[in-house]
């Protein structure tokens, strides 16, 4: 092997170790809304409140230092923090702190659960937000209180969210089916234009057969 290809080797590898080097030290930032990123790129951040302070290596290690939970947007740690679910292919929205990691999927992508015990189905791409329970919700606080919103009636089994989800779901299914029939008769117009080329090609040869002389002439 050359010099020169030894040289090259070396530098591509040196370049390959120094991007992998990047990707590890730089962890994602997990339940912040894409607007929010570049405030979370200093060194020192500051709590969006004004009362302190906080160095980048503090952010989401499960340690609540901001009242209004500024560093801790991916955990749990904060009562008052909010988590960004992105949802893509659907409804993105904020949840409360407390939700996240609770063994409840809350966000339609599952992202909310990333460090949880279950393996949340992205259900963003059906429509909407499906909430999929690993266990029941009796077995932990009402999620009213945890929200501060009004208690619903215990005896109803439908909430005004679930009919919500249900129309999204809807919508979806519906936009499905559109695209599914439009494909179906595409296959269908394809099919009859394949169908009617052959039969033409079979026609012509059934005439050359029958008249060769015509053809001749």
């Amino acid at each position: 092997m050359s010099r020169n290809k030894v040289t090259l080797l070396h530098y591509v590898s040196s370049f390959l170790l120094a991007v992998v080097s990047v990707n590890s030290s730089t962890t994602p930032l997990v339940g912040v809304h894409p607007l929010d990123e570049k405030y979370f790129e200093s060194d020192i951040i500051r709590c969006k409140d004004g009362s302190k302070s906080f160095p980048k290596d503090r952010l989401n290690d499960n340690f609540c230092d901001c009242l209004d939970g500024t560093d801790e947007p991916g955990t749990s740690a904060c009562p008052n923090g909010k988590f960004y679910c992105r949802n893509i292919g659907s409804s993105p929205k904020f949840v409360y702190s407390s939700r996240v990691n609770d063994r409840i999927c809350d966000c339609c992508d599952g992202s909310d659960e990333y460090e949880s015990s279950i393996s949340c189905p992205n259900t963003c791409v059906m429509g909407g937000n499906v909430n999929y329970i690993y266990k029941p919700r009796t077995e932990r606080k009402s999620i009213d209180r945890q929200l501060g919103s009004a208690t619903t009636d215990p005896n109803s089994s439908i909430t005004i969210a679930n009919l919500q989800d249900m129309v999204k779901n809807l919508q979806g299914m519906k936009l499905v089916f559109a695209l599914q029939f439009v494909l179906i008769g595409f296959l269908v117009i394809l099919w009859m234009l394949r169908r009617r080329v052959r039969s033409s090609k079979r026609r012509r040869y059934l005439l050359k057969s029958v008249h060769p002389n015509r053809s001749a002439n």
